[in-house]
């Protein structure tokens, strides 16, 4: 979906469209190379130019945009700054991860990431390590996902006891390379609770597979997830089986600690 579809769809729903097109706008920016105009701004989201630069004078009067006079161009600001940290240190998942992650990156020679689970909404990668493989997974902190799309996906559906209808509403705006069926998808679902983890063998990206283990902060549903990727054949050597209860063992280990 473009982002001015997403951003109607978005609106057609929020209470609030004014806050939903300011979401949209600091999303843009974040995802930009370089300081953007207000044309190519309203152009990406589909906005008219007054509306958009309306959000941008709000944003940039709370410094969470900044604006260069010179060139006229707009940029996150340092208030985002602020929020991260304030974000980041109500939730110590990902300064735990990160050594973990670390030490499975290097032991397994994978990309390692742990992502932050909202809901059937997205998850979002707040920590990220590269291993020593030739396969690098394109993916930075801040990188948001369909929340049931590969394997952490599974992790969700399997261990966050949502309804079959809520399930297939999801799961039919995915986008995989190569689809599964939703009932082949639902055993998967059922393996992944059996064991503790689950895969993607090649669903998402071709020749590419994904696995997960949920991380839980409370009691309830999966808060977090532990994830490892590379190329198919790097699982060859170790095992997918070796892979996954090594990564379950790890997201245990998280668990014990965001709990205690």
């Amino acid at each position: 979906m473009s982002a001015p579809d997403k951003l109607e769809a978005t609106m057609k729903t929020s209470k609030a469209p004014a806050i939903a097109r300011a979401a949209a706008v600091m999303r843009l920016l974040s995802n930009s190379e370089t300081p953007m105009s207000l044309q190519a701004i309203s152009r990406e989201l589909g906005l008219v130019p007054s509306t958009c630069l309306y959000v941008l004078r709000a944003l940039v009067e709370e410094e969470l945009a900044g604006f260069d006079p010179a060139t006229k161009r707009y940029e996150l600001g340092p208030g985002v700054l602020t929020l991260a940290r304030n974000r980041l240190r109500r939730d110590p998942f990902a300064e735990l991860a990160q050594p973990m992650l670390d030490g499975l990156a290097a032991r397994l020679g994978m990309t390692a990431l742990g992502v932050e689970i909202a809901g059937l909404d997205h998850i979002v990668a707040v920590a990220v390590s590269e291993g020593r493989g030739n396969f690098r997974l394109s993916t930075e902190v801040g990188s948001r996902f369909p929340a049931l799309i590969s394997a952490t996906g599974r992790c969700i559906a399997a261990f966050g006891d949502y309804p079959r209808d809520r399930l297939l509403a999801r799961f039919e705006k995915l986008r995989w390379d190569n689809p599964p069926d939703f009932e082949v998808w639902l055993q998967q679902v059922e393996q992944s609770r059996e064991y503790g983890y689950a895969v993607d063998a090649g669903h998402y990206i071709a020749g590419v597979t994904v696995i997960a283990a949920p991380v839980c902060r409370g009691s309830g549903r999966p808060s977090h997830a532990l994830v490892c990727t590379g190329l198919d054949r790097s699982f060859a050597e170790p095992g997918v089986a070796h892979v996954g209860q090594t990564i379950r063992e790890a997201a245990d280990e998280l668990t014990a600690q965001l709990r205690s």
